[in-house]
């Protein structure tokens, strides 16, 4: 089963470690209701609708309100650490959490003790926290966007304030990046670079782009970046290699846009769907 980890951004949401439910196009969790329009619940309505029309478990979501100060991630930390020796997730997704890195290395002490050890994605706050404390090599998949990946190539930089000026956040050096945060152990196995061209990487290099379609509002919508993860974890654990899922999630999201016509003013609800006959299309494609 995959089960993925992150933040809502409400102080007052409390800590859920329950299945997700898809009914009528409403995500709940433990009957909260997740609307998915960025950030954590974006990655996990995407997922979850991308597992049911892949046939397999929808997600476990593991969340915790937090708007920022961090409480809500030290506990949702401490609850990883007793409760993952103990789990059977196949594919574990950390999304939105405050950066620690003790923390982290507590919890990814815990997951090396699952049997079998899940494929673990990161994005957003955790994949900072992975990078800064020296342990990305211990994961299957980063999704970072340009600016992100400027972090993960600066090897001095301990949090994402100081990465250099010189490295600069734009895609027209995306593959000197990438090539720059292989060579300091600061990236996964693999990368999902998302941006105006998404770039799917190794240690070897860029292994294939997406380009096309273009939708020229989806650069305006909040969440896109997250809807691609969320497909790519599901087609992780739906039992794809990890680069050819990050390849097919990132062309599914483009025809999800080309379906959906989306305007300024569209949210990630209005995306997802589109997902289905998106991923049936770039699945076929990639066969």
């Amino acid at each position: 089963m995959l089960a993925v980890v992150g933040t809502i951004p409400d102080p007052d949401a409390p800590l859920v470690d329950a299945p997700l439910a898809l009914e009528n196009g409403i995500l709940t969790a433990n009957g909260m209701p997740l609307p998915p329009d960025r950030g954590t619940p974006a990655l996990l309505g995407a997922a979850a609708v991308a597992c049911a029309h892949l046939g397999i478990d929808l997600p476990h979501a593991l969340l915790v309100g937090d708007e920022g100060l961090g409480k809500g991630s030290r506990a949702l930390y401490a609850h990883l650490e007793r409760i993952l020796p103990d789990r059977g997730y196949s594919t574990l997704a950390f999304h939105y959490l405050q950066p620690d890195v003790d923390w982290h290395n507590r919890v990814l002490l815990a997951v090396q003790t699952m049997k079998p050890c899940p494929r673990l994605v990161a994005d957003a706050g955790f994949m900072y926290a992975a990078k800064m404390s020296g342990e990305a090599l211990a994961y299957d998949l980063f999704t970072p966007d340009a600016g992100e990946l400027a972090f993960l190539a600066d090897e001095t930089a301990p949090h994402p304030f100081y990465t250099r000026g010189f490295i600069l956040q734009d895609d027209s050096r995306v593959e000197d990046l990438v090539g720059r945060a292989y060579e300091h152990g600061n990236a996964a196995a693999c990368l999902l670079v998302k941006g105006s061209v998404d770039r799917v990487a190794d240690k070897t290099g860029v292994l294939s782009t997406v380009s096309a379609p273009s939708e020229e509002a989806m650069e305006a919508m909040g969440g896109t970046g997250d809807t691609i993860t969320g497909m790519a974890c599901a087609l992780v654990e739906y039992g794809l290699p990890v680069a050819k899922a990050g390849h097919v999630a990132a062309q599914a999201n483009r025809y999800a846009g080309e379906l959906a016509r989306p305007n300024p003013g569209s949210q990630i609800g209005d995306l997802l769907p589109h997902l289905p006959a998106a991923l049936a299309r770039a699945m076929k494609e990639a066969r």
